[in-house]
């Protein structure tokens, strides 16, 4: 039983091509290394001791950014290509990530934050666009599964090795990880991938379609990106209020904090796989598996009003890593799979920008809520998050109406 079990969770891992391994890598190499995020917002709070006001300009510098960046990725990879795209981004955010670590002025780290991001996050549209050249389309939503995974995998390796970085030598540390990490992954990508123009794959995903079509006319795409600014809010919590929540409400170390989230990267790593090849085999919409995401999400914020039992941030987080396997491997295919050829870039722009976004206001509302109401302030804004998930949960199960009288199959 054990080994059929063992087998089949194997055989998820089939029919990739070798870019897709590769890919599967350097983004592993560049997660793992990936320490900085976790702990920001406790650095620029405890360590460089700016207020919970300022906090949230930075992340919202930070999230403007990636928003920049994402639009520019996804632009310049339908112009000139996804490959110069990535080895631009990853080569220059690792050089800056290495000098970032000696700004230390509120607005200093505001333009440093916005600079660093508008390079760093090209990299995200141009990732996706990637998969679509070197997956074939049968295999597209497991390999955008397969990536996640070694984003997980990276984070589960990542957070814990981070908080003891902090402790050992401190937060400094986390630059000189997180710059040269990037280096490392993107000069593997340049010395083992080639440069592919076109994918045989992706020129026959939509042979119906029409070039002109526009992303701005796509009236369920706009309305299942207000599902994914939702799970982006929710789920960022996880990198802005709630490191901060550990350590004020149960007096937890960066260790413990890294530890909780090592825990969903693992379990991201062994369930996520299984899930997205039941769902596939079993057909199910994957809207609506983004709305059960989205809905869980919003469970998991309504969890952390109990207060008072250390163990909730366990059960929290196991909430929150189903909510984030249902939610964002379906996203990805959703928003992928509603661009016509030649416009993948942009669609996956956009799409990236709503998380982009989300960073902006997990971070800058987060903290909001938090300062304005003093004592409950931490109660507060869990509430308001719990509910603007059932908000996204019902805007998920209007798009999937929607798509169901346009008969296209997600």
């Amino acid at each position: 039983m054990l080994k059929t079990a063992f087998q089949r969770y194997i055989d998820n891992f089939k029919g990739f091509s070798r870019e897709i391994w590769i890919l599967t890598l350097i983004t592993f190499i560049n997660r793992a290394g990936t320490m900085v995020l976790p702990f920001l917002s406790k650095y620029l709070k405890e360590d460089l001791g700016f207020s919970y006001g300022q906090v949230g300009w930075i992340m919202v510098c930070f999230g403007v950014g990636s928003m920049l960046g994402s639009w520019l990725g996804g632009k310049l990879s339908d112009k000139i290509g996804f490959y110069k795209i990535m080895i631009f981004s990853l080569l220059t955010s690792g050089m800056l990530f290495l000098a970032i670590q000696f700004v230390t002025s509120f607005i200093g780290l505001c333009i440093s934050m916005f600079v660093i991001m508008s390079v760093a996050d090209m990299y995200r549209p141009a990732m996706f666009v990637s998969i679509g050249a070197y997956a074939k389309p049968e295999n597209r939503t497991r390999a955008l599964t397969l990536v996640r995974l070694a984003i997980n995998l990276g984070f589960a390796a990542g957070p814990a090795l981070g908080g003891l970085i902090i402790m050992s030598i401190g937060y400094r540390g986390l630059f000189w990880v997180d710059g040269l990490s990037c280096i490392t992954a993107i000069s593997i990508f340049w010395l083992k991938v080639k440069e592919k123009k076109k994918s045989a794959f992706t020129d026959k995903e939509h042979p119906g379609e029409v070039l002109t079509h526009s992303v701005f006319k796509d009236k369920p795409f706009w309305l299942f990106l207000f599902t994914c600014l939702v799970s982006g809010i929710l789920f960022f919590q996880v990198f802005t209020t709630i490191p901060l929540y550990h350590r004020e409400q149960f007096n937890l170390s960066e260790f413990q904090t890294g530890l909780l989230l090592t825990m969903n990267g693992l379990l991201v790593f062994f369930c996520e796989m299984p899930i997205v090849s039941y769902v596939e085999r079993k057909k199910i919409n994957k809207v609506k598996v983004v709305a059960m995401g989205c809905l869980l999400m919003a469970i998991s914020m309504f969890l952390m009003l109990i207060n008072t039992w250390v163990g909730i941030l366990t059960v929290m987080m196991l909430f929150m890593t189903f909510a984030e396997m249902f939610a964002f491997p379906f996203s990805n295919s959703v928003a992928l799979s509603r661009a016509p050829k030649g416009h993948e870039g942009r669609y996956m722009a956009i799409y990236t920008m709503s998380f982009s976004l989300a960073h902006i206001l997990s971070a800058k509302v987060g903290m909001e809520i938090i300062e304005y109401y003093k004592t409950d302030g931490y109660q507060m804004n869990w509430l308001y998050m719990g509910t603007l998930g059932i908000l996204g949960t019902i805007c998920g199960i209007w798009v999937y109406k929607l798509i169901q009288s346009e008969n296209k199959p997600l």
